[in-house]
C-alpha cells in the first residue's frame, strides 16, 4: 500500500481533523509530519494550545494513523524531505490547499490529493476491531469532547480485555448534565470513540439514567464494567453485583507526562 503523507500541527484534534485522517487512510498508509511547538509558533503567530507530547500521544492513538513524525518545517507548502525511491501521496484539506504545495508535488513526482469539504462529510459507522477471544469490558461515558484524559481511560480499560464502548445518547446526556449538554451529537461522538486504536467496539446506548447501557449490556453480555473515578455510582456497583460483571474503578490519573483534563474546561478553547 503507497504511504500517504499529511502535513501540520494538529493542534485541535476536532472531528473533523479525525475524518480527514480517515479518509487520508482509505488512499494508504498515513504518516503524519507534525509540527514541533516551535513550528506551530512561528507559523502560526501563537504557541500550540496542546504541546507536542499531548498532540502526540492524540494521533498515534487513532486506528487510522500509521506513523507520526516530528518536524520543525521551514515552509508551510513545503515537506520538509521526500523518499525519492517510493514518492507518497500528498493529502491536504481544500482550507490548506494551494499552487505552491501543488508544484512542489508535481515537481518530486509526488501524488496530491485534495479532500473537500464534502468529503468530509457525515460520521461513518466504522467496522469492529477483530476480535481477540479476550473478556470483554464495558465502559459507558459522555466523551463530549474527545481529549487525552479521555483517550488514556480507554487505553487503560483495554488492558482489561477487548473493550466496548457505550455513548450516552443525547437526550439522556441533557438529562445528567443538563442544559447546554452534550456539546457534540451522539453519532459524533460514537465516531470520535471508534477512531481510537483501543476500543474494539463504539456504540449509542439506548437507555436512561446512570444504566443507560443495560439494553445493549443484555445483548453483548460483558464480563467487567469499567468505570474512572467520576463515573463511580452506586446504581452502577448495584447493577453489576446483581448480574454477576467484576466492576472496575480505574483512577482518573493522565498518560505520565500530561496534563489531567475535563471537557468541561476545554469547552472553552
Amino acid at each position: 500500500m503507497r504511504e500517504v503523507v499529511v502535513f501540520g500541527g494538529f493542534d485541535d484534534l476536532s472531528a473533523w481533523q479525525v475524518r480527514f485522517l480517515h479518509e487520508a487512510s482509505r488512499l494508504g498508509r498515513v504518516h503524519v509530519y507534525l509540527w514541533a511547538d516551535e513550528a506551530v509558533r512561528s507559523q502560526t503567530g501563537a504557541g500550540p494550545k496542546f504541546l507536542l507530547d499531548e498532540r502526540l500521544y492524540l494521533l498515534e492513538s487513532l486506528r487510522f494513523v500509521n506513523r507520526v513524525e516530528v518536524v520543525w518545517p521551514r515552509d508551510p507548502d513545503v515537506l520538509p524531505y521526500v523518499e525519492e525511491d517510493n514518492p507518497p501521496i500528498w493529502v491536504v484539506d481544500e482550507t490548506q490547499h494551494n499552487d505552491r504545495k501543488r508544484m512542489f508535488a508535481v515537481s518530486f513526482g509526488l501524488g496530491y490529493q485534495v479532500l473537500r469539504k464534502t468529503d468530509l462529510a457525515g460520521w461513518p459507522v466504522l467496522p469492529p476491531a477483530p476480535t481477540t477471544g479476550r473478556k470483554k469490558v464495558l465502559v459507558t461515558g459522555c466523551f463530549d469532547w474527545l481529549h487525552s484524559g479521555h483517550v488514556r481511560f480507554l487505553e487503560e480499560a483495554a488492558q482489561l480485555g477487548e473493550l466496548y464502548v457505550l455513548v450516552g445518547h443525547d437526550a439522556n446526556i441533557q438529562l445528567l448534565k443538563g442544559d447546554g449538554h452534550p456539546m457534540f451529537g451522539q453519532e459524533q461522538r460514537r465516531y470520535m470513540v471508534q477512531a481510537v486504536r483501543f476500543v474494539h467496539q463504539a456504540l449509542v446506548s439506548s437507555g436512561n439514567g446512570w444504566m443507560d447501557a443495560e439494553p445493549e449490556i443484555a445483548l453483548l453480555k460483558p464480563d467487567i464494567y469499567a468505570v474512572n473515578q467520576d463515573g463511580d455510582k452506586p446504581e452502577k456497583r448495584q447493577f453489576c453485583q446483581e448480574h454477576g460483571l467484576d466492576y472496575v474503578v480505574l483512577k482518573r490519573l493522565p498518560k505520565e507526562g500530561l496534563p489531567p483534563r475535563e471537557s468541561t474546561v476545554l469547552r472553552g478553547l
